[in-house]
Formats: C-alpha cells, structure tokens, sequence
C-alpha cells in the first residue's frame, strides 16, 4: 500500500509538513523487534495528522496497532511511564482504553533508533473524528451528551489514584499558573526551569500581558481552586480522542484515547478544557456568533450531570475557569516551539493566538454569551 505524502494540522486551519519524520516501515520493523511475540509488520494502513508527534496504524499479521513516536526531548521513557501508570489506573477501574502492549523487558516505553515509542492495540469503535483538528465541535450534540458521561465516568475512576504531578512541563497541561496568587511571580520563578520559555520571553514584554490577562479573574479564584480536590484527568477531552459505536445519533463513547496531556488539575479544569476543545470553533472566530456552539458546551454538561452532578458552586467556578483554562498548555506549546522545533513564528502563533488571544474573545459577545449560559447550566 503507498500512502500519499504525510500532511498534519497546521496552527491557522491548514495543513503543513510535518516537524517530524512519519513512521515508516523500516522505523516499524526496528521498533518491533522488541516485541517477539508479534509477526513482523506487513504495511502501514494510516498516519495521524497530529502534528507534536508521529503516529501510524500498522498491520502485524491478522492484527492491527497503533504506534505513537516521540523525541526523546518532548517525552522521555519515564514521561510516558507516568501516562501508563495513570492509564492503567483507569482501565482496572472500567474505563475503557486501547490495551499498551509491553516489550521484551516487560515495558510499555520503548527505545529504538534514538526515540521513543508507545505501541498499543488498535481501538474498538469507530474513530469518526480522527481527521479533524482539535477545537472543531462534534457534529452532532448526542456525541457531546455522551463525551460528557464518558469524561464524569473517568474523573470518578480518577479519584483514587495518587500518583504525584508530571515531572514536565513540556506540551503538558498542569493548571499550576491559573491557579496561583501572583502569575507574574508564579512564572518568573518556574522560568530558570524552563529555559526554552525563557529564551522566548527575553523578547516580549510578557510582565505586562501576563497581567493585562489575569486582570479580569476574581480574586478569590486561586483561594476556590485551592479548595478544589486535586484529580489526575485527561485534559485533551476532545472528540478526536474518543471513538464511537454505533455511528449517527445513537453513537456512544467507546474508547478513550491519548492521555498525552494527562495531569494533576482538578474535574472542573477537565471540564472546561473539555468546553473549550468541543464547543468553540476556534479556527473561524470570523463566523462571530456562529463560531460558538452553546448547545454543545450544555450538552457535555448535562451528559456529565448524568453520572456526576455538579453544584451551582461548580458552574460558578467553571464560569470563572474557562476564559483562562487554556493558558498552561499555551505556555508550554511556545516553549515546545521555541525549544524543541525552533521555530519563533509558531510560538508567536502560540503567544499572540492562543495565550492572548483566546482569552480575550472571552469578552466578546459571542464569548460572553457562553460563559453565561454556562452560568445558569442551560
């Protein structure tokens, strides 16, 4: 089978080469040689469009997988064990997620070749959204019911598990500066950490954005988020990580995948990340009111109400959470831009667009009309 030369989502609705190499079958016969009890690789059926990293569906006899590549500087062998380990956590739990397949030393983490792999059986449903780029709402809203339920079912699995918070920063989703006293300070004492953002910031005067961004929050919202029961969660909850059966109307979630950006945030974090990947479309803000889809956003509420209600204190503070709720991935994707791919003109992208800019849509019309719909949870 030859495939078509590899595209992946661009950062403006696009579709660009890759920053990385796609998998190839000389890069699938290597990686499989640590995995003995399965037949070499025959083709390679299908290759993501994501574009942090490389990812592929082979064929290995009568069976099909997935296997995702990383650089070693965007996750480490011990990055992904972490994933694993919260993964794990939730599939004895009940949550249905795409089985790791461990290697000849008994690990879900390979290295081959100078990167690192993640190799998994192929998930049951239908991947009806695979194509489409994060921050596209879901076509129907019966999918948001059910994405809600699914992500209420995972945070009530999540509740018991203990592990401590992702040891990195990078294209990762921690929640840590939404939720601290002073952003200014809470950032400039991370930043000897990570030393890619702050390359990046010796050119801006980000002092004074970073404050023109929180000068709306309440004040009170780090002390509520403090209150918050901290909760390992997925933070990617978009409906191109979950697959479905059947299709149509009646379609349910039936797998859930990419824990990639899984941390220690809380539920109502989760669930506003959830809000802003499905409900806004964010990549054609020139549609105005049409670009904001609230009978989305209300759907993964009322799907998440069924399995676990929320307080009018909860909608409160995911009304308060939402226009910042994306601010630490942003941070961390122009560090990743900065750092890992070199190139300045994505994390502008990353700064102007999305750390700045998708907060401020927040006190649009449009962006207001979501928040209160939210507000009153209908």
């Amino acid at each position: 089978m030859s495939l078509s030369p590899h595209h992946v989502h661009g950062l403006a609705a696009d579709e660009v080469a890759p920053d990385w190499p796609p998998l190839t079958m000389g890069d699938v016969q290597g990686l499989l040689r640590h995995y003995p009890a399965l037949t070499a690789p025959t083709e390679v059926l299908w290759r993501s469009p994501r574009p942090l990293s490389a990812g592929a569906i082979i064929r290995s006899g009568q069976d099909r997988f997935f296997v995702k590549r990383h650089h070693p500087d965007v996750r480490s062998l011990a990055d992904l064990a972490e994933e694993h380990g919260f993964i794990r956590h939730l599939q004895a739990a009940g949550i249905a997620i795409p089985r790791l397949v461990e290697n000849n030393l008994g690990l879900t983490a390979t290295m081959d070749g100078g990167w690192n792999y993640e190799l998994s059986e192929l998930a049951s449903g239908q991947d009806l959204y695979r194509d489409s780029p994060s921050w596209t709402p879901p076509r129907l809203p019966a999918h948001a019911r059910s994405a809600g339920r699914a992500l209420a079912s995972l945070h009530l699995a999540a509740g018991n598990y203990l592990a401590p918070q992702r040891k990195t920063w990078l294209l990762l989703d921690r929640g840590e500066l939404i939720a601290s006293s002073n952003p200014v300070d809470w950032l400039q004492s991370k930043l000897p950490q990570r030393p890619g953002l702050q390359d990046y910031l010796r050119q801006r005067s980000w002092q004074s954005q970073i404050e023109a961004l929180f000068a709306n929050r309440p004040v009170d919202l780090p002390s509520r988020l403090a209150a918050s029961p901290p909760l390992w969660t997925h933070n990617d909850w978009h409906v191109s990580n979950l697959t479905w059966q059947p299709e149509g109307e009646q379609a349910r979630v039936c797998n859930v995948l990419d824990f990639g950006l899984s941390a220690r945030t809380t539920a109502i974090h989760d669930l506003a990340t959830a809000i802003e990947r499905n409900a806004v479309a964010w990549l054609e803000l020139e549609r105005g009111m049409e670009a904001v889809h609230v009978d989305i956003a209300l759907q993964l509420l009322a799907g998440y109400n069924e399995i676990r209600p929320l307080t009018r204190h909860d909608l409160a503070l995911l009304h308060d959470v939402l226009p910042l709720v994306h601010v630490d991935f942003a941070l961390s994707e122009v560090e990743y831009f900065q750092a890992i791919t070199r190139s300045t003109a994505d994390a502008d992208v990353a700064w102007d667009t999305f750390l700045l800019g998708h907060a401020q849509w927040f006190g649009t019309p449009p962006g207001q009309r979501l928040l209160a719909a939210l507000l009153e949870g209908r």
